[in-house]
């Protein structure tokens, strides 16, 4: 193997056409980035860096036939485990949809398993075809209002730093203790200026001072814009713009009009959480790319989006372009409108092609003992799951005024909702009618016994439950169902499984898909996942699930207290707006909003 001094000097001989190029490719409509233009010539490639632009000669020839060559996609913000699968069965799924790159934050993990959950991520990623970079989770937990598995602060963090792949810390979503100037979150961000300068923020619900308070502590990115508005207000701020389509947050559409040719060098695309059903059919990052080009943005500037804007964000200096000097992670698409993928390149080599991933087989990292038998929760006693009521006004109308989450379809915020809901013996009953079902989050971690107990709207679900070890970020089990019976059922599958995704109905356990390691991973190939996932999915047909989003996912976020407006934690509601616990039944004097 050469050094770095013989491979550096073997690339100046190439493109100086002292001796032939590795590779060569030939006959290629070329996308030029810096310049949003299309120009012709030979792509020569050394040592898997672009050495020349031109006219070259190389010991493999590759002819594009006309094709457009396009530099590879970066995701700039991505949770690995909503996918399902383990680092290595996600790059065979990406790959084929064009990204080589993804900074991916590892929070999911960590809420669960720590440190250790980190590392499992760094050690199961390395040497894959897919470039991992990873960002370090700045809140387990979230909130303080909630239990997950572990308790990471600026100390259990900093030790990662050494790590090359690691870029810098995650999205910051503890908005309070970044303006407050906790001691430990300050440690957190400076840390992280210290050692590698780039923090990504998350200002759900956040304007004004509060985006202030952020870009002044050196946050420089947000996901979590839904709006046009929100999105020039980071903008303006001097903030890098992610637009996410992921399975629940789809806001490509509405963030799309924020994006001028004056202000488009400081966005950039995401997915953030993207089940693996999706992913494989629909896309990763090409599905933004093609989506923001149907919405009517220059098919140039949604690829130098996809490239090179995410690559100098991030300090990638050898990425997101077609140049000497850079890697040769490149795209043969057949046109740049309906952006078909016909071969994927990562540092010169051939990884997929049409659609399948083709380069070499990718074992799976066994996980360590202390991921696995994560779901440690003794089955609850049915009493567990009972709301008591007070009844308001005659006794004969058996209504209580309470709180319901509204779920607003694709989107990770709800509404915070009053409603009526019916009691019988003083407890509140599921309507399928109303569409009001009893929802529970149960610790799973400590075996603390914590049930924080609700009301959802919009689900739809005309019988049954489902129940999920993915509940974000703390990850306790979710569930939500039209009786306890079946909500029982569908915690008991999730305990035998070791964590996942399960469906009972009519007194019977429809599908689970097995998730585990740390409750949130399959073990398995990515094949088979998907087929627990059909399975899944025809289970939610039967129980009457709406399908106008994704009901699994959507449960997962119904637990995350920093998205806006009523959560559910084990410890109870959560009212965004207050930072704060909020019971759930209303004092009848309150306006009753429906």
């Amino acid at each position: 193997m050469r050094s770095n001094k013989e491979q550096l000097a073997h690339s100046i001989r190439a493109a100086g056409k002292q001796e032939r190029a590795e590779l060569v490719i030939r006959n290629a409509n070329i996308v030029d980035v810096f310049n949003l233009e299309i120009m012709k010539g030979d792509v020569a490639i050394t040592n898997g860096r672009i050495v020349g632009i031109g006219d070259y000669e190389g010991e493999q020839v590759i002819n594009a036939d006309g094709k457009y060559l396009v530099p590879a996609f970066i995701d700039a913000h991505v949770h690995i485990e909503s996918s399902m699968v383990t680092p290595a069965e996600f790059a065979r799924a990406i790959l084929p949809h064009g990204v080589t790159t993804v900074i991916t934050d590892p929070h999911e993990i960590a809420n669960v398993s720590g440190e250790a959950g980190i590392q499992y991520m760094l050690d199961a990623s390395e040497e894959l075809p897919l470039d991992v970079r990873v960002m370090l989770p700045s809140c387990v937990p979230a909130t303080p209002f909630e239990h997950a598995g572990a308790v990471l602060g600026a100390d259990q963090l900093k030790p990662f730093y050494s790590h090359p792949r690691v870029l810098g810390l995650a999205e910051v979503m503890d908005y309070p203790s970044v303006a407050s100037g906790s001691d430990d979150m300050l440690n957190k961000l400076l840390d992280a200026d210290h050692y590698r300068g780039h923090i990504d923020g998350h200002g759900a619900g956040l304007h004004g001072d509060a985006i202030n308070v952020y870009a002044a502590a050196g946050i420089v990115t947000d996901h979590e814009c839904v709006n046009a508005g929100e999105a020039k207000e980071r903008l303006r701020r001097g903030m890098y713009l992610m637009l996410r389509e992921g399975s629940v947050a789809k806001d490509v559409k509405a963030l799309l009009p924020a994006v001028t040719p004056f202000n488009v060098r400081r966005c950039m695309f995401c997915t953030d959480d993207k089940h693996l059903d999706e992913l494989v059919h629909e896309g990763s990052i090409d599905h933004n790319v093609r989506l923001a080009i149907q919405e009517g943005l220059n098919p140039l500037m949604a690829i130098q989006m996809a490239s090179l804007n995410a690559a100098e964000c991030f300090q990638l200096k050898h990425k997101g372009a077609i140049a000497p000097g850079y890697d040769a992670d490149l795209l043969i698409v057949d046109d740049l409108e309906k952006l078909l993928i016909h071969q994927v390149y990562r540092k010169g080599e051939l990884i997929a092609e049409d659609g399948q991933y083709v380069g070499a087989a990718l074992p799976i990292l066994p996980p360590p003992a202390d991921l696995l038998k994560s779901v440690r929760l003794d089955r609850p006693e049915p009493s567990a799951l009972h709301i008591p009521l007070k009844v308001h006004g005659d006794d004969h109308k058996q209504e209580a005024l309470c709180r319901l989450i509204g779920i607003i379809p694709n989107q990770l915020i709800t509404n915070h909702m009053q409603a009526l809901v019916k009691v019988e013996n003083g407890q509140f009953v599921p309507s399928i009618d109303k569409d009001q079902l009893k929802i529970a989050v149960l610790e799973r971690h400590k075996k603390t016994g914590n049930v924080g107990l609700g009301v959802v709207h919009g689900f739809g679900i005309q019988r049954g439950a489902i129940a999920s070890t993915v509940a974000h970020d703390s990850h306790n089990l979710v569930v939500a169902g039209t009786c306890d019976e079946d909500m029982l059922l569908a915690i008991e599958a999730l305990q035998q499984a070791g964590g996942g995704l399960a469906i009972a109905c009519d007194g019977k356990v429809h599908a689970v898909v097995e998730l585990t390691i740390s409750g949130l991973l399959s073990a398995e190939r990515y094949e088979h996942v998907l087929e627990q996932l059909e399975k899944l999915h025809q289970a939610l047909k039967e129980i009457g699930a709406s399908d106008a989003f994704h009901p699994f996912v959507t449960l997962s976020f119904l637990c995350l207290p920093v998205i806006p407006e009523l959560k559910l934690t084990d410890m109870g509601l959560f009212d965004f707006h207050t930072f704060s616990t909020v019971p759930l039944q209303v004092e009848i004097k309150e306006e009753v909003v429906c």
